[in-house]
């Protein structure tokens, strides 16, 4: 029971002495705490296109990458990139597939951007493909005016990039623009309802798989297109080698130039980092592979400006994924992350604090045993130059007084030695007061 009592009182002299350093770490932690991100989110949206479309299809597999660490990825089909930058804006999705060119460019550069959407970088590039009926070769977009023309359905971004490139060849917005996109406007294209059709699809699309093998329908080169690049940087050039379609048949005959923008990854700028790290690796592993148009690698990367390229996104292509998330699960990763953003300020704290403490904790011990000194010392004066035997009673209960509180300190056992002491030099003045009493 003793060393129990013994035990509480030496926490307690502990307590009565750290408690102010419990409540700078305390403080501490509180403070660093409000730079810690909440955890992310478990299910987020990602707006993409059609069902029939790869913003949808690469949207899908993106699904399956998250769902191994724990990410919902729900996917929701849309007219095109021009409603997918709606639902982003009104925050009806977190994430959304967006064409490169859908939004203008702003008037001032170094206007600092209010959209509150954040790019991830570009994923592929998408050919602009314009095929028509005819026996003439056409080399310029203005070959096409007066005809009818599929430029895509509402909100697509075919519709936007073909209005901007018609609307620089002076030809003028009517009725001979027509609302089709894909394989609708094959058919038409085919049945020859209509003289040609703007497609924004992959080579291996079926819609351009279609249409290369149609008899009667040619495919666009377009003869200025370094010019197209260098007025609507979002385009790039690309060349359709030659009888890469068929080689047996040598198709196309020549070399086609078509244009390109790239289908861009774009997030509100509160999302997740750790989601939008996980975003990119997802997009690494879809995107990342050689194709007929990209190497190795090539994707993805900061290619359209039309956005500000998100900080974490360009931490990730500067140097990939973080520490914790190239070696641990996802969930692993952001729970020691947030642990290191919390508990680096409070051990840089706590560590001078207890450095420190330890010779506080000696001092407050010591100084029990030192107070008794103090007393004792004030009577060994006392009775060496004001010695009295008329108190003789009072010293040998000052004395007796002396030695009791000593018995009742109760310090650690590394101190013991120092009540011990304590106590032996009680006795030496007592021996001090006996001799003072036999020579008077």
């Amino acid at each position: 029971m003793a060393k129990i009592k013994a035990g509480l009182l030496s926490l307690r002299d502990l307590f009565a002495t750290a408690w102010w350093i419990f409540l700078i770490v305390g403080i501490g932690f509180v403070v660093a705490f409000q730079f810690v991100e909440p955890a992310p989110p478990k299910r987020i949206v990602i707006t993409t296109g059609g069902e029939a479309g790869a913003y949808y299809q690469f949207a899908q597999r993106y699904a399956a990458i998250l769902a191994k660490n724990g990410i919902t990825l729900e996917v929701k089909s849309s007219a095109g990139s021009l409603e997918n930058l709606a639902r982003l804006q009104s925050d009806e999705a977190q994430v959304g597939f967006v064409q490169g060119g859908v939004m203008p460019p702003k008037e001032d550069p170094e206007a600092e951007d209010d959209s509150g959407l954040l790019s991830l970088g570009s994923l592929f590039y998408e050919p602009v493909w314009v095929f028509y009926r005819g026996e003439r070769d056409l080399t310029r977009l203005t070959d096409l005016r007066g005809k009818r023309i599929a430029i895509g359905q509402e909100g697509s971004g075919v519709r936007q990039l073909a209005q901007q490139l018609l609307a620089a060849n002076e030809i003028e917005a009517g009725d001979h623009l027509v609302p089709l996109s894909g394989l609708s406007a094959a058919e038409e294209l085919q049945q020859g309802r209509i003289d040609a059709a703007f497609i924004i699809a992959s080579e291996s699309a079926p819609v351009v798989q279609v249409l290369l093998r149609s008899p009667g329908i040619r495919l666009m080169s377009f003869a200025q297109s370094g010019a197209y690049q260098r007025r609507f940087p979002f385009l790039t050039k690309l060349t359709f080698p030659q009888g890469v379609a068929d080689l047996v048949r040598d198709f196309p005959p020549n070399d086609i130039k078509v244009l390109a923008p790239t289908a861009n990854l774009i997030v509100r700028d509160d999302l997740h980092p750790a989601l939008q790290s996980l975003l990119l690796q997802a997009a690494s592993e879809v995107h990342g592979k050689s194709g007929f148009f990209q190497d190795q690698g090539e994707f993805p990367a900061y290619k359209d400006q039309m956005l500000p390229l998100s900080p974490d996104a360009a931490r990730y292509f500067k140097s990939g994924p973080s520490f914790l998330q190239r070696y641990l699960p996802f969930w692993l990763a952001v729970l020691v992350d947030r642990l290191i953003v919390l508990l680096v300020p409070v051990f840089a704290l706590l560590i001078p604090l207890l450095k420190v403490a330890p010779a506080i904790y000696n001092w407050r011990v010591r100084s029990k045993v030192f107070r008794c000194y103090g007393e004792l010392k004030f009577l060994e004066d006392d009775l060496k130059n004001h010695f009295d035997p008329a108190k003789l009673g009072d010293y040998r209960r000052r004395l007796d007084d002396l030695e009791e509180e000593a018995v009742q300190l109760h310090v650690p056992l590394g101190f013991t030695d120092l009540v011990y002491t304590l106590r032996e030099h009680v006795n030496l003045v007592r021996g001090i007061l006996d001799k003072r009493e036999s020579h008077s």
